[in-house]
């Protein structure tokens, strides 16, 4: 397909190369929406949870964040969400294992989260879609109201909290949220959510925090205790029927939040799978290398082939028999790497690298699977032992084996940890979806109430704010139809795209491919946009009307007996 061939998809995606894009988060927060007026530089592609977020390019999100494509993952997502064909969420991490158990009816879930700190708005509908979507796959819903983070970083009373939380659970139905096969919950409500939060801050620090957060002497301590409430939140799914994989959908700026639960979720194993060689540790691209020399030199049966740069062979885990394993040497890998020219990514370690074989000397490499004891009792240690089979060496702080793969040494390592109480986390997935333009231009913004609509505006204000909404369109008439609209830059045709069209691809292709051939003028544009939001403003609020009815059902209380002044004001 070429660049001239517009799908919905190939839209969204052209929007990488605005330089002067600027938008608010649509749907933030574990999972929150929040936002302070301290906007992180958007040139330096910070991701503050707290703030407004901007991200010019997205792509640096890919290089500077290690945040991965969507486009990769795509083609094994069954029955993708529009949101997904479109290209609004861009991004992902380790998706593929919540898609792997979506098409093979294996347990995976969905959480999401918002800061009841206002009323719901159309960058939340992105979240809830979202979740909701995950639900109706099969998926293990879980819709959390953050309501301490929006206490102690926000400083709402309790009083404003109860009312806006209400707000959201009931948009959050009303837009096809099943409460009888989900779960809906109040941080301050939920002791297992705190117990875990209590484990998991014996595994945090707060340089750590600083580094992440830019948390200093003036940030209130609550605040900090929220930031690992969330990090429980985001794992409380895998707490419920046991550890699956479970994905977070979120704006980018709440990237810092996926990266800290994903460590955490790691630290509390009580234990770590490795590939190893030798006695010796070795990081991640340290092995990358090791493992380039371990193929060359085996294949080559003698220690001393001529490997070249084998950079694809790094991640491929061939096998060799003991004895021709035997033949390769720490001393004789790490001559190789010195000639060895790597890939830029894995320059840095090859030093340390080489220092590490030459010290070993003699010491033959050989491939195992090793078992690292992180936090293991003495009980579950030993019992580990005794469930390896086939070659194994036995050390003070970690079991080699030689006889079994990777995926089966992670299965019987968290087998091992949950019969002996543990945890047992899998490290939590997340998808990343584009901002929203605000509907006066630049960013969405709270405090300017023209350039958002809030899912409780008044059907006719919605028509109103579309009708007086910013396009991508030329100065006359005559010159759209001679060059076209722009609807990359234009928040009108976001609104097509992310909401208004719904699950029609005809639709919002039709309206790109009119508008930027000219023969879509932005009044027409705007009075269709306009009807459709009513419309849908209108049937939402009646299906809310609808949602109250469920409320009493539901297991969640939104009169809160806490008493306080809140944090930061």
């Amino acid at each position: 397909m070429t660049d001239d061939d517009h799908t919905p998809r190939e839209v969204a995606t052209a929007a990488d190369a605005r330089d002067d894009a600027d938008a608010n988060a649509a749907g933030r927060g574990t999972v929150t929406d929040g936002g302070t007026d301290t906007a992180a530089g958007a040139d330096d592609v910070e991701l503050d949870p707290w703030g407004s977020a901007t991200v010019d390019d997205y792509r640096k999100l890919f290089e500077e964040f290690g945040i991965e494509e969507f486009d990769d993952v795509l083609p094994d997502v069954p029955h993708p969400h529009y949101l997904m064909r479109r290209g609004v969420i861009f991004g992902h991490r380790e998706y593929d294992a919540v898609a792997d158990a979506m098409a093979n009816d294996d347990p995976f879930a969905a959480l999401s989260g918002f800061m009841p700190t206002g009323d719901p708005h159309i960058g939340h509908k992105l979240v809830f879609d979202e979740l909701i979507w995950h639900q109706q796959q099969g998926g293990d819903a879980f819709g959390l109201i953050a309501d301490l983070e929006a206490h102690s970083a926000r400083g709402l009373s309790w009083d404003e909290i109860d009312e806006h939380a209400r707000s959201y659970v009931l948009s959050l139905i009303a837009l096809g949220f099943d409460p009888e096969e989900g779960t809906v919950y109040r941080q301050s409500d939920n002791r297992e959510v705190q117990d875990l939060a209590f484990e998991l801050g014996s595994k945090a620090n707060f340089s750590e925090l600083q580094a992440l957060y830019g948390f200093d002497g003036e940030t209130n301590v609550s605040h900090m205790q929220s930031t690992i409430t969330q990090m429980a939140d985001i794992l409380y799914p895998q707490l419920v029927d046991g550890p699956k994989p479970t994905v977070v959908p979120v704006g980018p700026d709440q990237d810092p939040h996926l990266r800290l639960a994903r460590d955490l979720s790691e630290r509390m194993r009580y234990f770590k799978v490795t590939e190893a060689f030798a006695s010796f540790e070795l990081t991640d691209d340290e092995r990358q290398l090791v493992r380039a020399a371990y193929d060359a030199l085996a294949a080559a049966g003698d220690g001393g082939a001529d490997g070249g740069n084998v950079a694809a062979d790094a991640d491929q885990g061939t096998e060799m028999e003991a004895a021709t394993a035997d033949r390769v040497r720490c001393a004789d890998a790490a001559d190789w790497l010195d000639t060895y020219d790597p890939t830029p990514d894995l320059t840095d370690a090859k030093g340390p690298a080489i220092e590490k074989l030459r010290a070993a000397g003699k010491e033959p490499l050989r491939p195992r699977v090793r078992f690292l004891d992180r936090n293991a009792t003495d009980d579950a240690f030993e019992d580990l032992i005794g469930r390896v089979d086939g070659d194994k060496r036995v050390f003070e702080e970690h079991i080699d084996a030689f006889d079994l793969t990777h995926e089966v040494a992670e299965t019987l390592a968290r087998e091992v940890e949950l019969d002996h109480d543990g945890f047992g986390f899998r490290q939590p997935s997340s998808i990343y979806h584009r901002f929203m333009s605000g509907l006066t231009g630049g960013k969405m913004s709270s405090s300017i109430p023209a350039s958002h609509i809030s899912l409780l505006d008044d059907p006719e204000d919605g028509y109103d704010k579309v009708k007086a909404a910013t396009t991508g369109g030329r100065s006359t008439a005559e010159e759209q139809r001679e060059l076209g609209g722009k609807p990359d830059e234009c928040p009108v045709y976001e609104l097509y795209a992310y909401l208004l069209a719904n699950d029609d691809d005809d639709l919002a292709r039709t309206v790109y491919e009119e508008c930027e051939d000219g023969d879509r003028l932005c009044g027409g544009c705007k009075e269709q946009a306009a009807e459709l939001m009513r419309e849908f403003l209108a049937d939402h609020q009646e299906k809310r009307e609808e949602a109250a009815a469920l409320l009493e059902g539901m297991d969640i209380d939104f009169e809160s007996d806490r008493r306080g002044t809140g944090g930061e004001h």
